[in-house]
This record gives C-alpha cells, structure tokens and sequence, in this order.
C-alpha cells in the first residue's frame, strides 16, 4: 500500500478560492482533504470542479457563513453529518467521514471574537463537546484524526509574538489548557510532535499589513491523532504555496502523510 496523505485546508469560500485550490490539490494530489469555511449552501457546493478533478466530494453548507467539506480520491465507507449534539449540529462546523480505516473528524471550531464575548464560552463548549463526541466513539487505541481549523495556537511557538498576544482570543490561557487537556485522552499534536522546535504558521491575518512576508502568523490548524496514527505518520508539514498565491485564503492547507499499514504497530 503506498502512503496516504491527509491534508486540511480553511479555504475562506471555496468558489472565491477554487482556482486557488485546484492548482494545489494538482500539485500535492492528497487523499483526502478535509476544508472549512466554505461559505457556501449545499445546492451552489462546485461539485463537478473537483469530480473533473478526480474527487469525490461530501459537505454540509450554510449562507454566507461556515461550512465544512471533505474531498477524497475514493467515495468514504461512512459518513456523520449530524453528530447529534445541539451545539456541533447547530451550524455547518461538524462533519466525519470514514475512510481506508481511519475516522476523521473535521470541525471548523468557531473564533471565539473575544474573551468576554458569549461567543468565546461557545467557542470552549464547541471543543468540549467534540472532544467528548470522539471520546464516546473510539478509544485511544482506534485510528483517529481530528483535524481543521481548531483556532488555537497552543504554545508560545505557535504565535508570532506571544507576549502581546498572551490572553487574546486564539491564545487565551484558557483555550490552550482546555487544548492539552482534549489531548491527554489520547491525541497527538502531530506537527508538533514531528517538528518539536520549529515555528511555523498556517494563518496570516488579511488586516496586518504584509502579514505572510513579516511571517505575523499563528498555527491554528491541526492534526490531533490517535497512537494507531502516530506509528503510521511519516510526515506533517505545512505548505504555505497557496498562501501566496492572487486572492488566496487568510490560511494555508496543513498536509501529513500515513503509512497505513503500520496501523497495527
């Protein structure tokens, strides 16, 4: 079997994005991709772009907002649309497929605006609820991926300067010891795992001026995977090419490659 390469990607509108995200799933061929923030409703989701592409397709939209979508080179053997859970169910922000063994579950976890704002105590309750979503299905020992844009950078590395950003929404106290505790039931950062001192982004804010050439950026998107994946990874890298392309999202795809056959240890 070769290796299977997963790759997450907040596109910030898919039909604004979608030549952006074409030339690179041309380029990096994953397996599967897991996006969010399509911006889209389900009946305008550019389905026959990415079957011209050589992928199957499965999303849940929403007006204008949100959104979340998964690509994949091979129809899924399972998919969870409706987690069942008012919070995850209540916008288009949750969505699982199951796929060459692996279940991988993509949430588009919502920003947070500010720490005294309703919407950041949402923000929390969206990550306790999808980490106890995970953790009523599978066991550590299951082959497992959470993965997208989780909004938080949970170390110092993980921000562009984390003594001014100490305390803001993204890098809130609060959020990152909420973010070890969802990992120690049995997840691994992965591109943190595998890169334990580099300091790389995958999101650079449109309102800072020349924010990806200064590399003002904050790590947000991740790969939390289970011990099964954490024997098969080869790879987490982030690939920050579309980043600079014309019109491009305020992220870049994050990328890790499996050797599925080294699931069973």
């Amino acid at each position: 079997m070769t290796d299977w390469k997963a790759a997450t990607f907040n596109v910030n509108g898919i039909r604004a994005r979608l030549p952006v995200l074409l030339e690179w799933l041309d380029a990096q061929r994953p397996h599967l991709v897991c996006l969010q923030e399509i911006k889209c409703q389900d009946k305008d989701f550019p389905e026959s772009a990415f079957s011209e592409a050589g992928y199957r397709a499965v999303w849940k939209g929403q007006k204008s907002f949100n959104g979340v979508a998964v690509l994949s080179t091979e129809p899924p053997d399972q998919v969870v649309s409706e987690a069942g859970d008012e919070i995850l169910d209540s916008e288009a922000r949750f969505l699982a497929v199951k796929t060459r063994g692996v279940w991988v579950i993509n949430t588009y976890v919502p920003q947070g605006r500010s720490p005294d704002d309703p919407a950041f105590a949402y923000k929390l309750d969206f990550l306790k609820r999808t980490a106890r979503w995970i953790a009523s299905h599978f066991t550590p020992e299951d082959p497992v991926l959470w993965t997208g844009d989780i909004n938080v950078a949970p170390d110092p590395l993980d921000v562009f300067d984390p003594q001014r950003l100490d305390g803001k929404v993204g890098f809130h106290p609060e959020e990152r010891k909420l973010f070890q505790e969802i990992l120690s039931w049995g997840l691994t950062d992965l591109f943190r795992h595998l890169h334990p001192e580099e300091k790389q982004f995958t999101f650079w804010d449109y309102r800072l001026p020349r924010s990806v050439q200064r590399n003002l950026g904050w790590r947000l998107d991740h790969m939390l995977v289970t011990r099964p994946l954490v024997r098969a990874a080869r790879d987490c890298f982030v690939d920050t090419a579309p980043r600079t392309r014309p019109k491009p999202s305020d992220h870049t795809p994050l990328v890790a490659v499996f050797h599925l056959e080294d699931l069973a240890g």
